[in-house]
């Protein structure tokens, strides 16, 4: 099949939208068709509004406005022949096979022969879909199942039927994985693929045996969250996420695929109290609430949960559990723990654990794919087999069989062993054939996690570490607690400078974190006012500015590669780099004023320059000033990469990579081309406002002040911002070094410090975590 250049979705509802979404962010125009609105003089409102309601959505299903753009809305009556300018069709429909086939017989007389074609059920098996189809429709055929929300969540389920052409579901499978960024995992054609299969299977023993404990819905959620590395909305969260209402559909249709042998049905009981909150419409977050809800009143908002055992909201109130404080991170203790918790959490996590087993090979060939579609499909931190190698398999063997469960084939030959073990250097999984294979990464994936399984760090400390990522390039690494910048961060990025100008070509700045930085430690910022240590401030100031100057002047490339936040200093890396490669998901920005400082290590004087330069504004000093003072002063953070773009922290030249899995690689190759450009930045000359510029800055910050949008604190922050970014008493008929600018940053950065409402804001935000307007 030919490379896919256009794709058409039919099927406006919130996934299809969704995917219709996710594909315009690739940068690739798509076709969103629905059925005809009834009674509305626009025959394509629903496809329109869809693409209307997206971009109001929060969390965004568009990566920009300029996304939307891409997006066609038309209907199945009118455009239906569209569809043969589309290279990829993907199905989103209501769940109903008449519904379905229906359309797939109009789709195929109107396709181009050899297009792919494919469906989002999360339920129907293939061979059901395609049965009494022409060949050529079941040889272009394929299942591509994304999961909610498209954009946010990598697992892309594939399903090949027995008649798919390798070719189409080859190029349909690159496109999921480069252009949409989806980390692929490979099903077979077995009823609700893997993370449906297992995943509902988990809510539903998660439910009945709460029901069966007495637990309350908090006690059974800080049970099943956190503890197992699953995220904190567990059980009961997570079905007021997807709502109550799709649960009994989901369960149903599990229910008449699967055999009569299968556990699941066991756990598949009817519960009353679920039928009547979906009856009354508490079918969660999209409805009047769910097993949580929050009640307005003239008393401000207050968090309700359903008491399962009255079927009544109460108050919320949090689990009081000592039995997860005293077993720690110990799964075991957790699962043996006596009482109704340690019965909850072993009836659960145990059944969970042994049905995953037993889905190998009947789902998909190995172990790999059941842990990565619950990563990624489910949030899990550690994937089922992963989860009993911390447990150990022997122990969870003899734990299942004191209870009569039977024991699966693959975890039986998992006996005295483990189901992932490191090899020389290589990450190796347990075969069905109980041998042990290496893990292969797909071509263009290079993972850090992999080169340090591999070898030894070139320079290491308490807070960052530099690997060798081969042809004489090196990633630099930050290990700190939530890789916040200090000291030590510097101090190695100093010594690594040094290195790569005498050994090696060039430098990536990279982490597999969850965010690249969340900029400098704030707690040690606190700390040194409170000890009123201004000289060790000023040095760390200092030390910071001329590393990141060194960055930035360096004589080989430097390529930044942030995924996640990147704020503050993390931010102003970036700003420094030669090059940065984004994923696609990062979220940059200069946060300083938002706990009552500014950017001090050479930020302003970066976002100055890139609007003097890179703008394209109007000439003169004051809108390019204007503008950074616009976005640092707000604390504005980019929601994703290509907003970065907008803001200019990402250049019009920096790449942005879809795929988490394949920034490191494509980061490096950016690095080893760089080394032919042979263009390094020469000290710029900045023209600054100066004084009057200053006053105008100020008038602005007063004019929000006088709306009630600033508080007095952010009037003194403001100001001081105004002066760093006007050049204090420049002449704006002279331009000034970079070094003047630096100056000012550090002596306004400490002068903030140094304010007792600063102070306030910096330990307010260590303690809660959110801004305080002070």
């Amino acid at each position: 099949m030919q490379q896919i250049r256009k794709v058409a979705v039919i099927g406006a509802g919130v996934m299809g939208a969704g995917i219709a979404a996710q594909v315009a962010n690739a940068g690739v125009p798509v076709l969103l068709l629905d059925i005809v609105a009834a009674g509305s003089n626009d025959r394509n409102a629903i496809a329109a509004g869809a693409v209307a309601r997206m971009a109001k959505t929060e969390p965004a299903p568009l990566m920009s406005a300029a996304a939307a753009k891409l997006i066609t809305p038309g209907n199945t009556e009118d455009d239906l022949g569209k569809l043969a300018d589309c290279d990829w069709i993907v199905e989103a429909v209501v769940e109903r096979l008449d519904v379905k086939q229906t359309l797939y017989r109009r789709i195929d007389a109107v396709r181009r022969p050899g297009s792919a074609v494919s469906s989002n059920t999360s339920t129907i098996p293939l061979a059901t879909l395609v049965e009494g189809m022409p060949e050529g429709f079941r040889r272009d055929f394929l299942i591509t199942h994304f999961f909610n929300p498209p954009r946010y969540m990598r697992l892309l389920e594939i399903v090949a039927g027995v008649d798919s052409d390798p070719a189409t579901v080859a190029a349909v499978s690159r496109f999921g994985d480069v252009v949409l960024g989806k980390s692929l995992v490979n099903c077979k054609d077995s009823p609700g693929f893997i993370a449906n299969r297992l995943g509902v299977y988990w809510m539903q023993l998660g439910v009945v045996e709460a029901v069966d404990a007495g637990l309350t819905v908090e006690e059974a959620d800080a049970v099943m969250g956190r503890p197992f590395g699953i995220p904190r909305t567990a059980i009961f969260g997570l079905i007021d996420l997807v709502g109550l209402d799709l649960m009994p559909h989901v369960n149903a249709s599990l229910a008449r695929a699967l055999p009569p042998s299968d556990p699941f049905h066991a756990a598949n009981r009817e519960l009353p109290l679920l039928g009547r909150m979906i009856a009354e419409g508490y079918t969660g977050r999209k409805g009047k609430g769910g097993f949580y809800r929050l009640e307005r009143g003239e008393g401000g908002r207050r968090k309700l949960a359903m008491d399962l055992a009255t079927g009544e909201y109460r108050p919320e109130r949090a689990a009081n559990l000592p039995e997860l404080a005293a077993a720690g991170s110990d799964l075991r203790k957790i699962l043996g723990a006596p009482g109704r918790v340690g019965r909850y959490a072993w009836r659960v996590i145990g059944q969970t654990l042994a049905y995953a087993a037993a889905l190998v090979p009947e789902a998909t060939d190995d172990i790999v794919g059941i842990d990565e579609a619950m990563r990624l499909g489910y949030n899990w931190k550690w994937g089922p087999f992963e989860l009993i190698d911390r447990l150990g398999a022997d122990w969870l063997i003899d734990r299942l069989g004191a209870d009569g469960i039977a024991i699966p084939k693959l975890l039986a030959q998992a006996k005295g062993r483990s189901f992932y073990r490191s090899e020389r250097g290589r990450l190796q999984f347990l075969g069905t054939d109980g041998a042990y294979h290496d893990i292969v990464r797909p071509d263009g994936v290079l993972l850090l996690e992999d080169v340090k399984r591999q070898s030894k760090p070139l320079l290491k400390n308490a807070s960052a570490a530099l690997w060798d990522i081969g042809d004489g390039v090196v990633c630099f690494e930050f290990t700190s607690k939530m890789n916040a910048l200090d000291a030590d961060i510097i101090a190695l990025l100093s010594k690594t400078l040094a290195l790569v100008r005498e050994d090696y070509k060039a430098l990536v700045i990279y982490n597999e974190g969850a965010n690249f930085s969340v900029g400098a430690n704030l707690g040690i910022a606190l700390f040194a006012a409170n000890i009123a240590a201004w000289s060790e401030v000023e040095k760390a100031i200092s030390a910071g500015q001329q590393t990141y100057l060194a960055l930035k002047y360096a004589p080989f490339p430097v390529v930044s590669a942030p995924a996640g936040m990147a704020l503050g200093g993390g931010c102003e890396i970036l700003l420094h780099s030669t090059a940065v490669q984004a994923h696609a998901e990062t979220y940059a920005g200069l946060v300083e004023c938002g706990v009552g400082l500014l950017p001090g290590w050479g930020g302003c004087k970066e976002m100055l320059l890139r609007w003097q330069t890179e703008g394209k504004l109007p000439r003169g000093p004051m809108p390019a000033a204007a503008r950074a003072f616009e976005l640092i002063s707000t604390a504005q953070v980019s929601k994703s990469a290509a907003e970065a773009r907008e803001m200019l922290i990402l250049r019009p030249s920096d790449g942005i990579t879809m795929n988490r899995a394949r920034l490191l690689a494509d980061a490096k190759a950016r690095a080893l081309a760089l080394l032919d450009s042979g263009t390094r930045p020469l000290p710029p000359e900045i023209i600054a406002a100066g004084p009057a510029g200053k006053a105008a800055l100020v008038m602005a910050a007063e004019g929000f002040h006088r709306l009630g949008k600033a508080t007095d604190h952010d009037l003194v922050v403001a100001a001081a911002l105004a002066e760093v970014l006007s050049g204090g008493d420049a002449d704006p008929t002279m331009p000034v070094g970079e070094q003047a600018i630096l100056d000012l940053e550090r002596r306004n950065f400490i002068r903030l410090l140094q304010s007792e409402k600063t102070l306030a804001r910096i330990e307010h935000t260590l303690e809660t975590g959110k801004p305080l307007r002070n």
